[in-house]
Formats: structure tokens, C-alpha cells, sequence
């Protein structure tokens, strides 16, 4: 039998459903299925940089699981389109089905109208993706963009960003997202010149995410043991193009072993 000596608490009492799932809705929702935080694979962290002929778009390859390392080579920046990159912070799964929506949104609009759609509105098309990603968002599916493209109109890189609510942000300069993105950040505030070359804008890529990993357990920096190191890719007037492999691995071999000397890595000029 039920001992009710100790008495129902006052949720009980205070309506006439019999329903125990309306209770739960109403006071406590937390304790519903799917409410509670999902043990799901996040990547991070990614960053954009303009230099002389573009823009550079760059992340790291870790995925975690909570406290475990879930993947140490994911691919976090993506081709858009033919003048344009897309990268991701965030629930991995949810971010490659939006990816892949977002790059067939282009494609198909390019079919249509038989012309691409310009920079500002492929920003808006991404903007929407993410609008209707809200609801999963606000349950911890949260996915959180950087795009990137070369402005033919314009003849110049641009970055935008967004908030989980889809707020698109044009960046200048450079920018990070992702938990390791304020030391990303930090990183790019000492080393970034306007008008760079693409080798010193890889580099300082380099740097900057070298630095989140060290601050930031989720982010993963060059692995010289296994060979794996940051993805890189660049859009100029010439199209999206991955930076080989190779090069990253020489330019990342040589941050890790400047780095043996100089933990902090390179001091910005004070004048």
C-alpha cells in the first residue's frame, strides 16, 4: 500500500489532470525526456582573418564528448559555395546537416536565377538555416557559424558572424567563435596586420589556435605525433581553396618548435 502520511506536495494538490506528463510540463519540465543536456560530440574552435587577396578560414580538428576527446580530426571548415567558406562551433551532427543544407541552399538558388546569390544575401540565406535550428538550440543543440567569402562586387574578404538566434555580425578584421575563441582572439589582437600575405595569415591562424588549445581543453592543437593539424582554407577573387597539407604541417611544425623557446609564442611590437 501507499503511505500517504507523509502527505502529496502542494503541485498535486493544486489542479485536476490526470495526466502526469502536463504536471511535469508545468512543474517541472526539467525532468522530462530529451530536457536534460545530451552527451553529444561539440566541436571547436574556428576563426576568420582577411589578408591581402582574401579571407583565410581556420579551425581546429578536436571534437569532445563532455570531459572525452570524441574525435581528433574533424573537419570544421567547409566549402560554401565557389566564393565562399562556412565553419562551425558547436553539436557537430546538428552543424554538418546545416552545412550541407546550407551549401544545396546555394547551389540551388545558382540553378535558378542562373547567377550566385551576392555575399550579403548567402549571410541571410545562413541566417535563416540557423533561425530554424531555435528550437533545438534552446534544448543544447546549439550550432554557432563563422562564414566567410570573397566580395566580387567589392573586390575585398568579409566575415560574418552570428548568435544562436541566427544575428548576423559583419566582423572586421578577424574573428572567433567556439570556447577556445577568446584566446583565439586574444592571439589575433597581437598578430594580425591588415594587408598580410597568405603565409603570414596562415601562420598567425596557427598561432591563434595554438593558443586556444593551450587555455581551452577543447580545442586541440597541432598533433605532431599523429600528423594532424588545423584546416585551412582561403577564398580570393580566384575561388575557395584548401591550403595543402603540407604547407599547414611546415608552418605548424615550426610554431611548435618556436614555441619550445618562447612558450608564450610572439611578443607584439609595443610602438
Amino acid at each position: 500500500m501507499v503511505d500517504f502520511s507523509l502527505g502529496l506536495p502542494q503541485a498535486f494538490m493544486g489542479r485536476a489532470t490526470t495526466s502526469f506528463s502536463e504536471l511535469l510540463t508545468e512543474h517541472a519540465p526539467e525532468a522530462l525526456p530529451g530536457s536534460g543536456s545530451l552527451d553529444v560530440p561539440h566541436g571547436t574552435t574556428v576563426l576568420a582573418l582577411t589578408y591581402a587577396d582574401g579571407v583565410l578560414m581556420a579551425g581546429d580538428r578536436r571534437a569532445t564528448m563532455g570531459n572525452v576527446i570524441a574525435q581528433r580530426d574533424l573537419e570544421k571548415v567547409n566549402y560554401a559555395d565557389e566564393h565562399s567558406a562556412v565553419a562551425f562551433a558547436g553539436t557537430v551532427g546538428v552543424a554538418i546537416d546545416l552545412v550541407r543544407l546550407f551549401q544545396v541552399e546555394l547551389e540551388h538558388y545558382e540553378k535558378l536565377e542562373g547567377q550566385p546569390l551576392s555575399l550579403d544575401g548567402k549571410a541571410r540565406r545562413l541566417t535563416a538555416l540557423i533561425r530554424a535550428n531555435l528550437a533545438q538550440a534552446m534544448q543544447g543543440l546549439a550550432v554557432i557559424p563563422l562564414f566567410a567569402g570573397y566580395d566580387l562586387d567589392r573586390g575585398v574578404g568579409r566575415i560574418f558572424s552570428f548568435d544562436v538566434t541566427g544575428g548576423p555580425y559583419e566582423e572586421t578584421g578577424f574573428h572567433a567563435d567556439g570556447s577556445g575563441s577568446p584566446y583565439a582572439m586574444g592571439s589575433l589582437k597581437k598578430l594580425y596586420r591588415e594587408g598580410m600575405d597568405r603565409a603570414d595569415a596562415v601562420t598567425a591562424a596557427v598561432q591563434a589556435l595554438y593558443d586556444a588549445a593551450e587555455d581551452d581543453s577543447a580545442t586541440g592543437g597541432p598533433d605532431v605525433v599523429r600528423d594532424i593539424y588545423p584546416t585551412i582554407a582561403v577564398v580570393t577573387a580566384d575561388g575557395y581553396q584548401t591550403v595543402p597539407e603540407s604547407e599547414v604541417r611546415d608552418i605548424a611544425r615550426a610554431v611548435v618548435a618556436a614555441r619550445r623557446d618562447s612558450p608564450g609564442g610572439p611578443v607584439a611590437p609595443l610602438r
